[in-house]
């Protein structure tokens, strides 16, 4: 069975026709993008529909195209993941929709870290646009990799072997910057307002796809949509409800109600990927509507799961075999491009592999806009001010040279993040093996930055009184913390899998280290509560390293397994950002300082 077996030229021209009419359209829906405001915020007068829909493309991803399925198709999946966003993802919009975008909406800023710094002090926009950077890079790495394994074997040997040998790069690699150069193209021809439009484009190109698959796997089976329906129930993949209590499970009612709430109000409210977008409306309640209005997208998640019971019907009758079985052994996510490539008619599979790609490049231009936005106001801004005492993002419009130079510099900015973001997803392949699937992957490298930025906000949004000087530290922690969870042990043998204690134990003491120094040598004379401060990060120290070792559950040892060896269960990744979130907020206001005064109190 050849994997490529169903995919020819008209599959690759529908393909090609639709990046370039996106293209076309995109570039002409953007208008001139003569400022930084425009560049950034589309003038503010984009309509919420379009943000909504723009936000629902960039949320859904090729992760949930192509991973989706999968989850709902290996053995013992079920609909349980959405779990996720009919209750965690609603719940956080209505959080974000009626508690943050009031905070933002108070005067024109550029993203959730101007907030923070209007409210904490300059130094926490560095601060968290690093942790939204560290952050957004790994989780759309992943994105990248899993829609560069599908367009891998869409070119198949024939297309690639040749290309390897001319360039000496793998296929993988190959097809990564395949799409970080398209990504990169549509964000450089209109900033933000090309980003949403195409956005929306997208949005409606991979609906198609889903509902295209949907009807060709139905046109395959003798009983069509009811046998998937049949089959489907009788394995008992309709289950949507968990009520088990197992911090281990991932998709339950609890972890989507709390852990999923608490990180999306993260993930919507103060990651500048999803947040820049509320910021392109008219006003406040378009942007509340347009924050809203994504959970939406959920119906579209709805139908990947249904894909994911039709391919588990197909195959219960038609076995993989050959290359087929090969790929999907070594990469499970594998199985709906490799049913798409070999059971459905051309024509109709370059209909669906093009809405895989649009799934996956309208979640990288969003990341290189949102990179470039942060970058911008992080590096450059404060360059120009000291050199010319000029607010580059603020005075935006009242010197057009001004404007035309930081329009160029911020399209520089977007090929320095798609040269950084491309080369974080070619290493992936390695950190992909140590997750059940892509969708775990994604979902909890997500968790790094979810945490610390809405710790962040809650400083700034709170009346604490406390400025942001503490989360030049806690904010760290919090990530170690979080690689910490994420790197317990499936199987250990007693000797093996200590290197995790050592980056927590080594990191941790350094920034400890650090802390300690900066105390004693501050020219303002160190806190009052310095002995407190410094015990207290001690222990937090402490607790991380504690988390290395025995944020698992030893489930016994493994039949038949090297001497030693013990199978564990981890923390479901979902409380990885609750957790982060806690340390980083706790020590946070414990390290910080008195706030000398707030021009924007919430």
């Amino acid at each position: 069975m050849l994997l490529t077996g169903n995919f020819g030229l008209l599959d690759w021209g529908i393909v090609i026709g639709y990046l370039v009419i996106t293209t076309i359209i995109g570039e002409r829906l953007a208008g001139k993008q003569a400022t930084i405001r425009e560049f950034f915020l589309g003038g503010r007068k984009l309509p919420w529909y379009a943000v909504a829909g723009s936000n629902i493309a960039t949320e859904i991803s090729a992760v949930t195209f192509v991973s989706v399925p999968f989850v709902v198709y290996k053995d013992g999946g079920n609909f349980t993941y959405l779990q996720f966003g009919l209750i965690g993802s609603l719940l956080a919009r209505l959080i974000v929709g009626y508690v943050l975008v009031p905070a933002y909406f108070k005067k024109e800023i550029y993203s959730p870290y101007d907030y923070m710094a209007n409210q904490l002090g300059a130094g926490v926009k560095n601060v968290c646009s690093a942790l939204f950077a560290f952050g957004g890079i790994l989780a759309q790495g992943a994105r990248v990799y899993l829609t560069a394994i599908v367009l891998r074997l869409a070119l198949g040997e024939s297309v690639l072997r040749p290309l390897e040998e001319a360039t000496g790069f793998s296929s993988l690699t190959l097809s990564i910057w395949f799409l970080g150069f398209v990504a990169i193209v549509w964000t450089i021809l209109g900033g933000i307002t090309t980003v949403i439009w195409t956005d929306v484009i997208l949005f409606f190109v991979f609906l198609l796809g889903g509902l295209v698959a949907l009807g060709a796997i139905a046109s395959r089976l003798d009983g069509g949509l009811s046998e998937i329906f049949s089959v489907g129930d009788a394995a008992g993949k309709f289950q949507f409800f968990d009520w088990s209590p197992d911090p281990t499970r991932t998709y339950t009612v609890w972890v989507a109600a709390i852990a999923v709430t608490w990180g999306n109000v993260g993930a919507f409210g103060t990651d500048q990927l999803m947040a820049q977008r509320m910021f392109c409306c008219k006003n406040e309640k378009e942007a509340r509507w347009a924050v809203i209005a994504a959970a939406f997208g959920q119906v579209f998640t709805a139908i990947m799961m249904l894909v994911g019971v039709g391919l588990f019907a197909f195959y219960r009758v038609n076995p993989l075999s050959g290359d087929a079985l090969h790929a999907v052994e070594e990469k499970g996510d594998s199985i709906f491009p490799v049913f798409i490539l070999n059971e459905v008619p051309s024509g109709l599979s370059g209909l669906i592999i093009a809405g895989i790609f649009a799934a996956a490049i309208s979640s990288l231009d969003g990341i290189l806009s949102a990179l470039s936005q942060t970058a911008m106001s992080t590096l450059y801004e404060p360059w120009r001010k000291k050199h010319t005492g000029r607010n580059v993002m603020s005075d935006s419009g009242n010197d057009p040279e001004e404007d035309r130079r930081a329009v160029f510099t911020s399209r520089v900015f977007v090929v320095i993040a798609g040269i950084v973001l491309c080369s974080v997803a070619a290493g992936m392949d390695t950190v992909a093996r140590n997750y059940k699937s892509i969708l775990d992957l994604a979902l909890s490298l997500a968790t790094y930055s979810q945490g610390g930025l809405l710790a962040a906000f809650l400083l700034a949004f709170l009346p604490l009184k406390r400025d942001g000087s503490g989360l030049v530290w806690s904010v760290p922690l919090s990530c170690l913390a979080v690689f910490a969870l994420n790197w317990q042990p499936r199987v250990q043998v007693d000797e093996d899998a200590r290197w995790p204690m050592f980056v927590c134990l080594i990191g941790g003491l350094f920034l400890l280290a650090m802390f300690v120094v900066r105390e004693l040598h501050r020219r303002d004379g160190r806190s009052p509560n310095f002995p407190l401060q410094a015990v207290v990060f001690a222990a937090t120290v402490a607790f991380i390293v504690w988390l290395s070792l025995n944020a698992h559950f030893d489930l016994g040892p493994i039949p038949d397994g090297p001497p030693g060896a013990h199978r564990y269960a981890s923390l479901a990744f979902p409380w990885h950002a609750p957790i982060g979130c806690v340390i980083a907020f706790t020590l946070g206001f414990i390290l910080g300082r008195p706030r000398q005064a707030s021009p924007d109190p919430p």
